[in-house]
This record gives structure tokens, sequence and C-alpha cells, in this order.
């Protein structure tokens, strides 16, 4: 595949509209901190400092924690987890929490965000201001496409590609051309409000981690005229 892709700085700038926050989960447990998060197709996934919790998000009621670590970006590909840990990406059994096989993430230690889409996974690097599509099984680096923000989560829906930023006290999901790494939208979370994780639920909502709130807002994603 192509290696590289730059944001457009000379774009024309995009309105950026308030995300619509519509319920909010947490603390979870207790914690102090939320990294990564994904969805299974039934259940939410959060990292924490002390392991990976599984809640309903209908009900928000916790009903599984694996005690792995985790440090940031977390992803499902239907049947494993995939957990960013320190400078590296762990695969994990959901049902015992055994990690079965590790890979480099291509960040080194600054690597955040973490989605599975297209058969690879999807790295955010937070301060470099890249995603990167790397090899699941190897953690070669396939594609990179890169922002004018910092990356604090990524995830992939419906054939669109947004991720999360967080500097300072603003907060956004941007969802960006992926060729270009274009922004096509802005979602604007509110001031001091962060993001620290980003999935879809492969439907109407984005679930993201609140960094240190310890808590996961589900966010509205917007209708596009393909599904209005």
């Amino acid at each position: 595949m192509s290696t590289g892709s730059k944001a457009g700085k000379d774009q024309t700038p995009v309105t950026a509209r308030a995300a619509e926050i519509v319920r909010e989960y947490g603390p979870l447990a207790g914690e102090a901190s939320v990294g990564g998060v994904t969805h299974d197709g039934q259940r939410v996934w959060a990292a924490t400092r002390d392991g990976l919790i599984a809640f309903d998000p209908v009900s928000g009621e916790t009903t599984r924690t694996l005690a792995c670590a985790g440090d940031a970006g977390t992803a499902f590909d239907g049947t494993h987890l995939y957990q960013i840990t320190e400078a590296r990406i762990d695969k994990i059994d959901p049902a015992t929490g055994t990690v079965v096989a590790s890979i480099p993430a291509p960040g080194n230690g600054s690597d955040s965000g973490l989605t599975w889409a297209e058969g690879s996974l999807w790295v955010g690097q937070y301060r470099d201001r890249k995603i990167r599509q790397i090899d699941p099984a190897t953690g070669a680096v396939l594609r990179t496409i890169e922002s004018n923000r910092f990356v604090t989560g990524v995830t992939w829906v419906d054939g669109e590609l947004w991720h999360g930023t967080w500097e300072g006290d603003e907060s956004e999901l941007r969802r960006i051309n992926p060729e270009s790494g274009a922004v096509l939208e802005r979602l604007e979370m509110p001031r001091g409000t962060g993001v620290s994780g980003l999935e879809s639920d492969g439907g109407d909502l984005f679930y993201c981690g609140g960094g240190g709130s310890g808590k996961v807002r589900a966010v509205r994603r917007p209708k596009t005229a393909a599904r209005a």
C-alpha cells in the first residue's frame, strides 16, 4: 500500500459543530483514568490502569474485568482484543485475559488510539500526529496518514475514518479523508472534556474514553446523506 499522505494545510477550514453527548458512564469502578475504548458488538471495553473493564451500554453495569495491562488504545477484531501496553500491542483472549501474542507498537511507546478495520490494526500516534495502518501479525507499517492535531483515538465506521483529538482543554472528534488526511467534519466536545480513546458501535454512537475523569461518554454520530 502507499506509505504516506499528508494533511492538507491549505484546505478550507471546516466549522466545528457541538458534539452531542447522549450518556456518561462511570467513573468506572472507581478508576482514576480511562485510556483505550472498544466495542465487541454487545459490550463496551475500557482500558484502565488496573485492567480491562467491560460494561453493558444499556444498563451501564460492569459485566467483565480482565487483569491485563493497558496504557492506551484498545481494539476488537471479532475474536480477540488488542491492547496498547508500553511499547507493544498485546493480543488478548477476552474469555480468559490470556495474552496470546504481542507485536511492537509503531510509535515505540508514543502510541494512543487503536482500532481494527480491513484486516489491519490502525494505531494513533499522539504527539507525532499520525495514524498508522499496521500488520496485526508482525507490526509492520503498511500506511501512514498525517493529522494536524494530536491523535488520541481512532475508529472506522461505514468506510469513514474518525479520530479523537485532545490538546489542552480542547477535544474533538474528527472525520478525515483517509487518503489525504484532510479534515471533513469536526465535532467539538465541551471545554475541559478530554477524549482518550474512540470507537464506533457500528451504528449511531461513538464511545469516547474520558482520560482522568474515569468516564466513558457516548456521542451521537452525525447522519450523512447516505444514512439520512
